[in-house]
């Protein structure tokens, strides 16, 4: 069934309804555009997040998917001090930890006997860290399990491996892929303007650096996510600017496997906490998130298939919308998030395949496991499902929290400049 263009956009603002017909006829559409969709209300609002249902549906039909992973944040000493990151520490800090590699392999082991087809490896940049480290992790966790798909290591720790190894960032990566490294994340992203990135993250890697980093891992065959941090100190033009940008990358690279909007989770952000910065918002409202996600879905349209939201940030209710408004996936079980968790974010630190298999049953929706790459797994028609791996947990203790995590004394991290 197709849309009747005439009869929804009889009270739309004729402007918006140019704009959402340009995009119902499969054209790209500007970052003035986008713009100023960003500030729809009442029925062009609505007709917003119609409209990238749609596009949604032509794209990828009725099904939701989802992968079963596990996070793994081997450490959160940190040399950069983000003004949104609640999970660093300083390495004189008491709470600071470091997973040694057994430790890291131990977990990947048990969450692939869980059904785990992918372990998402992401930490902090500890000080003095030896340059090969990252490496000798993905081999450690290869000669375990052979099978399980390594997404791991942001562009910042690609580009402080590179760094720490004296070899530039395209070497590093060959030296990451040849060590087991499947996909990278795309985070570290942020907003991709310099000027607001010196604001809330001096010292982090740059907008150049980071598209470096991408485009080099693309070149080379490793596909990325792409992701935005929302809900801050950015314009909506910021925001736009940003989207822009990697669809002129994935023109180029074809390399993302999706887009990922991530709200600003600010209770105990550090920027938020002391006030760093005038103007400082509490993460997007919920009006501005939907839009976030179905402007994502408008301007990457047939470029990037995916749109994943965010559970632990968005929460289980918020994620069924979000589905009805151009997301299609529900992203992974995650097991062991703790970044959000840590700034503050209520909504668990994972979920289990069968829960979200129920909130997509919900909306009238098809859930099927997939892989890292977007290769469906298995659908599940229907309801009639047999409870096995992580569907059978009940005591979700066994996994541990960051909050226990960081009282851990085995795994406390040991200042190597003072041995």
């Amino acid at each position: 069934m197709t849309l009747n263009i005439d009869s929804l956009f009889r009270n739309a603002d004729p402007i918006v309804s140019e704009i959402l017909n340009n995009a119902l006829s499969e054209k790209e559409i500007s970052a003035k555009d986008a713009v100023t969709i960003y500030k729809t209300k009442g029925i062009d609002f609505h007709l917003v997040g119609l409209i990238a249902d749609e596009l949604r549906k032509r794209r990828v039909g009725n099904i939701v998917s989802y992968v079963v992973n596990r996070n793994i944040n081997f450490t959160n000493v940190c040399i950069k001090q983000c003004g949104f990151c609640a999970f660093s520490r300083d390495f004189r800090e008491e709470e600071g930890y470091f997973l040694p590699t057994e430790e890291i392999v131990r977990r990947a082991k048990e969450a692939y006997d869980l059904g785990a087809t992918e372990v998402c490896i992401q930490a902090g940049l500890p000080p003095d860290m030896e340059g090969d480290l990252y490496e000798k992790i993905c081999k450690e966790i290869k000669k375990e399990i052979p099978d399980i798909h390594i997404h791991g290591f942001s562009p910042e720790e690609i580009l402080y491996g590179a760094s720490r190894s004296n070899i530039s960032i395209e070497e590093f990566l060959k030296r990451m892929k040849e060590a087991g490294v499947d996909t990278l994340p795309g985070t570290s992203a942020e907003i991709l303007d310099q000027k607001l990135r010196d604001k809330i993250s001096p010292g982090r890697i740059t907008v150049k650096q980071w598209e470096q980093v991408i485009k080099g891992a693309h070149k080379i065959g490793i596909n990325t996510t792409s992701t935005m941090m929302f809900g801050h100190l950015e314009t909506l033009e910021e925001r736009v600017n940003h989207m822009v940008k990697l669809r002129e990358i994935q023109k180029e690279t074809g390399g993302f496997t999706e887009f990922v909007p991530l709200n600003f989770v600010h209770t105990e952000a550090p920027m938020y906490k002391h006030q760093l910065h005038d103007g400082i918002k509490q993460g997007g409202s919920g009006n501005d998130v939907l839009l976030t996600h179905a402007i994502a879905r408008i301007i990457f349209n047939n470029l990037i298939d995916n749109i994943q939201m965010s559970w632990v940030k968005e929460g289980q209710k918020m994620s069924q919308l979000l589905l009805m408004w151009g997301a299609n996936d529900f992203g992974g079980t995650l097991i062991n998030e703790s970044i959000s968790t840590s700034a503050g974010s209520e909504y668990g630190q994972m979920i289990k395949p069968k829960e979200i298999r129920r909130m997509v049953r919900e909306i009238g929706r098809i859930p099927a496991e997939r892989n890292t790459n977007y290769k469906i797994l298995k659908k599940f028609e229907t309801e009639n499902e047999s409870e096995e791996g992580l569907d059978k947990i009940t005591d979700y203790s066994q996994f541990g929290s960051y909050a226990e995590l960081i009282k851990i004394n085995k795994f406390k991290y040991k200042n190597p400049r003072e041995k």
